[in-house]
């Protein structure tokens, strides 16, 4: 009797269960249908995006921010200011900066969190260097400033690695060629030398100096000569580099590094680039400029190597000292000033009146004028900043292969 039972009851619980099966169908047959859940396949968490950074207005006027929420102390390090911005903290940990009315240029600026430079985790656009990297943003003219985009015909640039046997690295350096430059025309093309600062690497002039930007633009408008411009890397030796800063207290090291750039110059480089692409051979073609340490070497090629540039500038020149220019220049003296001035088509120094290399710089052209010599001193307002170069080159670059030069 109990098998019995247990199996009634068995037979009671399967029809049970078949009843509530056919309701649950029943009833998911009349529930409406739903969409299938979609999974996300981003490696990532899926977030918004994040607000432009830094806000540039209409105006010029410039708001950073950044997210800090355990920083004790944050300021802003903006190329051009003398000292950092103090940044003011909400009680959300957002630390923000309005700075008014900044004039059309490219800057940049880095934060200084508690001590410790920090870019902007929102701001991709960055500019290296040796020591610390910084972001970089634009504050657009009306009309468009000399070393902006514009909708003109673009050149090219060109970019080469080769063994140094002098510096011991694996060296290069980068060439622009102007619009509708053609490697197979018989045509042949005044040079310029452009060469970069202290802590930069060789495509410092394209990234931050906006230099193809400037050519492109002075061409298009026919205040420059077409011309091709060699931007080489510009150390003699690394060494100038794994010291750091301090390395300029050596001057021995200083002169070799001079010493040796120019040795790279002129047996690695300038053979390379004859060889590569279609320069005019006269010295009239020939100009050689750069920034600071570029600025000097510029200088110490030019001045030195008078049959080979008619065109000599050094913008904000360092590292050149203030009391051993007979030792740096020996071609000029008061006997052979006069002779050299009458080779050169133009000798350009400038500096920013706020540089700290702006009294070794009036001093350098000083002792020129002693000699015989008249360089051409250009003052503008600044301090040691791409600000004053790009406006260096911009203003120095149409008088360049002209007949009045």
């Amino acid at each position: 009797m109990q098998g019995i039972r247990r199996v009634a009851v068995c037979f009671v619980l399967v029809a049970m269960m078949g009843e509530q099966a056919a309701v649950a169908q029943g009833t998911a047959a009349m529930a409406p249908a739903t969409a299938p859940v979609t999974r996300s396949t981003s490696p990532v968490p899926l977030v918004p995006a994040p607000p432009p950074s830094p806000t540039v207005e209409a105006d010029g006027s410039v708001l950073f921010h950044l997210t800090m929420p355990h920083a004790e102390k944050v300021a802003l390090l903006l190329e051009g200011e003398a000292d950092p911005l103090p940044m003011n903290k909400t009680g959300d940990g957002e630390w923000s900066i309005y700075v008014p009315k900044l004039a059309p240029e490219y800057y940049s600026y880095s934060f200084l969190v508690d001590g410790v430079n920090v870019v902007d985790p929102h701001n991709v656009t960055i500019k290296t260097s040796a020591f610390r990297d910084q972001n970089v943003f634009l504050v657009p003219g009306h009309p468009a400033a000399p070393w902006e985009l514009t909708e003109v015909p673009h050149g090219v640039l060109h970019h080469y690695l080769y063994t140094s046997a002098i510096v011991h690295r694996t060296s290069e350096y980068y060439v622009y060629t102007p619009p509708g430059f053609d490697p197979k025309s018989s045509q042949k093309y005044p040079v310029l030398y452009l060469l970069h600062g202290y802590s930069d690497e060789s495509w410092a002039w394209t990234s931050m100096g906006k230099a193809n930007e400037i050519l492109d633009n002075l061409i298009a408008t026919g205040k420059a000569k077409p011309m091709i411009v060699v931007m080489p890397l510009g150390y003699g030796t690394m060494e100038m580099i794994t010291r750091g800063w301090i390395a300029w207290r050596d001057p021995a090291l200083v002169r070799e590094n001079f010493t040796k750039f120019s040795e790279a110059l002129y047996q690695e480089v300038m053979p390379r680039v004859k060889q590569e692409f279609p320069l005019s051979e006269r010295r009239e073609d020939h100009a050689i400029a750069g920034l600071s340490m570029g600025g000097a070497e510029s200088l110490l090629v030019g001045l030195n190597h008078v049959d080979d540039f008619a065109y000599v500038a050094g913008f904000s020149a360092g590292g050149l000292g203030t009391t051993e220019f007979p030792a740096l220049f020996p071609a000029v003296t008061a006997e052979t000033g006069p002779k050299l001035q009458a080779r050169l088509k133009l000798l350009w120094i400038s500096c920013g009146t706020e540089d700290g290399l702006f009294e070794p710089n009036q001093k350098l052209i000083g002792w020129l004028r002693e000699r015989g010599m008249q360089p051409d001193a250009v003052q503008t307002p600044g301090r040691h900043v791409w600000m004053v170069w790009r406006d260096n080159l911009s203003q120095f670059v149409p008088l360049l292969f002209q007949p009045s030069h």
